[in-house]
């Protein structure tokens, strides 16, 4: 079969995706994130105490503690076909990408498989994320921002 004829079959039976309401959508859920993590926050803070500065962090270890166990379960990417990137790009999105390389790899075992594979994916994420930080911080440097 010509490359021509074939790419038109499988342009024919590509579902088409609508970009606006994928768009709006992972705007809401992003937003509605934000809002469950300040709620966290404010509950932290509020009725156990806790200063704001560790209530942020209590509020980030109990999204990742919650995205980790959906997956576990096998709901989040089910969820993640509904939110999009709305829930895929925060924490959450890091966390479930980490948690699904740990379980397809648990039979493996510790080292060969959990180990060697759980930061497959993610771990571009820290490796980008730090140098990032390291190159924009330099910038900051030697424009005397700091």
């Amino acid at each position: 079969m010509e490359k021509k004829k074939y790419k038109e079959i499988v342009d024919k039976h590509t579902p088409k995706e609508n970009i606006l309401v994928n768009a709006l959508t992972a705007f809401t859920i992003g937003g509605i994130m934000g809002i469950i993590g300040q709620g966290l926050i404010e509950f932290y803070s509020y009725f156990l105490t806790i200063p704001e500065k560790e209530a942020s962090v209590c509020m980030i270890v109990t999204l990742i503690f919650i995205s980790c166990l959906l997956t576990s379960l096998g709901f989040f990417d089910k969820i993640v076909n509904f939110c999009k990137c709305g829930l895929i790009i925060p924490i959450t999105g890091f966390a479930h990408a980490t948690m699904s390389a740990a379980l397809e790899y648990r039979k493996e075992g510790f080292v060969t498989g959990l180990g060697a594979n759980m930061l497959k994916l993610s771990g571009a994420v820290i490796i980008f994320g730090v140098v990032s930080a390291w190159t924009f911080s330099l910038i900051r440097m030697l424009l005397g921002v700091i």
